[in-house]
């Protein structure tokens, strides 16, 4: 169900869709499509805030896991790409480099970062 702006019989602007399975997107839109700033939320607590394009996450935007976990960092094409900042449930946080989704290393090492409480 939709709430929202509308263009030429298009979702487009700012607005709320909400899935019957109890997902939710609340931000811009343009052509039908999630374009722009949003917040995407899941029934299972897990919640996506950042820039979307053509919809899919592209850009900047903060993953938020049910379990505690945080992804903050650049997305290309609704994957992890690029530098982020991941931080765990114990809030230690780790800096890595991800390429399409996966992982491809820490940098400076497994543990540096120090606390999610350090940071600016």
């Amino acid at each position: 169900m939709y709430n929202g702006d509308w263009f030429e019989n298009r979702i487009e602007g700012y607005g709320e869709y909400k899935w019957k399975d109890g997902r939710t997107y609340t931000g811009e839109w343009k052509n039908n499509n999630m374009h722009g700033e949003g917040v995407y939320t899941w029934a299972d607590g897990r919640r996506y805030e950042g820039q979307y394009e053509m919809d899919k996450k592209h850009g900047f935007g903060v993953y938020r896991w049910a379990d505690g976990r945080v992804y903050e960092g650049n997305w290309f094409n609704g994957k992890q790409h690029g530098t982020g900042k991941y931080v765990l449930q114990d809030s230690t946080v780790k800096i890595g480099e991800w390429v399409n989704g996966k992982r491809t290393h820490w940098i400076g090492g497994e543990n540096d970062g120090g606390t999610a409480d350090d940071r600016d």
